[in-house]
């Protein structure tokens, strides 16, 4: 695992997007297509954004999953995840070959079959993620389940996790944050070749440290990601402010 640095949520983005974009070009090279995980939320905005624009990516050669979906929110609902995708992205790139957004309004246990059935046809090659304020990977809040092999679940949000997205802007009040979502499950990200893990701002800082500096515990979700052997976390100097003195001073850690 390694840690990169930098000193703005901006400059982060523009880290993490060069990266994605380079290794999907890679993957592409090698085996003439690619399939990918696309995150969401505040703190995708930058990555998301590079890697729009980074050069040389054939599009019309790479397959788009996303990691999490409200159930119930409809798609005109400003928070609803698939809304978020298809305006930040795929309205912006050339045509993809495919592109499998989660419905959270269909029946629930049908859409996490069909997409499981979908994405276990799509060895992933490179999946951007996020880290929650409470250490959550896509929706698997804590205690996350770290040993279902299924590909999607139901899982339900807890009180941080709702707050987090109203603080967000997504939602007036906590009332109307969902109570459950579909989420990636974790087995499934950690399947993924490579892994971009972009998390700004000074409100993750304490997930961070838990995630980088505990024993891997489903009590801090994001720390599993230690375990994978091709991932990167892209931090700014807000979100890295409680990691060691010498991972601030040089601008990267690894482990």
């Amino acid at each position: 695992m390694k840690v990169v640095i930098s000193g703005t949520s901006e400059e982060l983005g523009h880290e993490a997007g060069r990266y994605a974009g380079t290794l999907i070009r890679n993957v592409i090279s090698e085996k003439g297509q690619a399939s990918i995980i696309l995150a969401t939320g505040t703190s995708q905005f930058e990555t998301i954004n590079q890697l729009i624009k980074e050069d040389g990516i054939d599009w019309s050669k790479v397959t788009m999953f996303h990691l999490d979906e409200y159930i119930g929110l409809p798609l005109s609902h400003p928070a609803s995840f698939r809304k978020y995708l298809a305006e930040r992205f795929l309205a912006k790139v050339p045509q993809l070959k495919a592109s499998y957004l989660i419905n959270g309004e269909n029946d629930v246990t049908t859409e996490t079959t069909h997409l499981g059935k979908i994405i276990g046809g799509h060895p992933i090659d490179v999946a951007l993620v996020g880290v929650g304020e409470n250490g959550h990977l896509a929706f698997n809040d804590p205690p996350a389940d770290f040993d279902t092999e299924k590909p999607y679940l139901i899982v339900s949000l807890d009180e941080p996790c709702r707050k987090q997205q109203m603080g967000e802007g997504w939602f007036g009040s906590l009332d109307e944050v969902p109570l459950q979502a579909i989420s990636m499950s974790v087995r499934q990200i950690m399947k993924s070749a490579h892994i971009v893990c972009s998390v700004p701002d000074a409100r993750k800082a304490l997930a961070v440290k838990n995630s980088l500096e505990n024993q891997v515990s489903n009590l801090f979700p994001a720390s599993i990601l230690q375990l994978h052997p091709s991932c990167t976390f892209f931090l700014d100097k807000h979100s890295a402010q409680l990691l060691p003195e010498r991972a601030l001073q040089n601008g990267s850690l690894s482990r």
